[in-house]
């Protein structure tokens, strides 16, 4: 078969490595810069910043066995095993942020970046997918890992009604406050292991990436709750900055930020899941994924990827 995957989040990839794997032609289409999706690192001057996926844990066998390949390719490590109490649970992240997780993964497959799928449709010799860019693909199957405001609107065109339930899921947004540190300026206030969840009414997590191994500048990421994430989605950008500023003044101390940025994750986490890991259309040529099935997080979504390429397969 040739497959296309629209999105090369840790669903893609994992849904296009397993497919690969198995003998098939695989292009994987993403209209970022880079692979990763919400496992996302960037750098602001000599700082490096997670500012998607903080962090993730493992639960099943199955991944389990996928995690422990990874770390021994040098691509993850243990950041603790809990933050306000040790509850046993390791926190795996990339050696060299989350994004390098997914580049990791994605090592080996045809992945194109940068390019916007507008369309897809369904003929008689399967389906063709057309980007903005000018590319056009032919699949004999699909898989889109896109968030599912995303995909509705996509498969819209092709004909595809998805179940009321799954195309009506709504997400929570996330501003994540990214906060570059002079290494003279004075200590912050983050105590060891350099994570806070849920630390006030304001942010749901707060990440120290030099203590988690990331950074050689200290860096902090903050990210807003729900709440005020929505209250402050439509403001201006200076606006934001200085609000999530302010809240974040408690845990800088004297130090003084250089530099700091807003993030937008308009899809962050969804509020519902679908109770199957993935959802097939009834002729079984395309199959949607992602971390709105059967489980959030990096966990669900790698899952939901791998289940739908066997889907696929079966």
């Amino acid at each position: 078969m040739r497959a296309v995957v629209v999105g090369a989040g840790i669903a893609g990839l994992m849904a296009g490595r397993t497919l690969a794997r198995a003998g098939h032609e695989v292009i994987v289409l993403d209209k970022g810069t880079s692979v990763g999706g919400r496992m996302a690192t960037r750098r602001i001057g000599e700082a490096t910043f997670d500012h998607g996926a903080q962090f993730f844990t493992v639960r099943t066998d199955a991944f389990a066995a996928h995690v422990h390949g990874w770390v021994q390719a040098g691509a993850v490590q243990v950041w603790c095993r809990g933050f306000d109490t040790a509850d046993g649970h390791p926190r795996h992240v990339g050696t060299r942020g989350m994004s390098g997780v997914a580049k990791h993964v994605a090592s080996g497959l045809d992945v194109r970046c940068g390019v916007t799928v507008q369309s897809v449709s369904r003929g008689p010799d399967g389906w063709r997918i057309a980007a903005r860019e000018g590319l056009s693909l032919r699949a004999d199957v699909l898989v889109v890992t896109c968030p599912i405001p995303q995909a509705r609107v996509l498969l819209e065109g092709a004909g595809v009604a998805l179940p009321e339930a799954l195309a009506t899921l709504e997400y929570d947004r996330t501003l994540a406050l990214l906060v570059p540190l002079p290494a003279s300026g004075g200590p912050f206030v983050l105590p060891p292991p350099g994570g806070l969840q849920h630390p006030d009414a304001t942010f749901s997590f707060i990440g120290d990436n030099g203590r988690k191994g990331i950074s050689s500048a200290p860096a902090l990421t903050f990210h807003a709750g729900p709440a005020p994430s929505e209250a402050l989605w439509d403001a201006s950008t200076e606006v934001q900055l200085q609000t999530l500023l302010a809240a974040a003044a408690p845990y800088l101390g004297t130090a003084v930020p250089v530099g700091a940025q807003v993030k937008k994750w308009r899809y962050a986490m969804p509020r519902a899941g679908w109770p199957s890991p993935c959802w097939a259309s009834s002729e079984g040529t395309l199959v949607l994924a992602g971390d709105a099935f059967a489980g959030a997080k990096v966990e669900g979504a790698a899952g939901s990827g791998e289940h739908a390429a066997r889907t696929l397969l079966a």
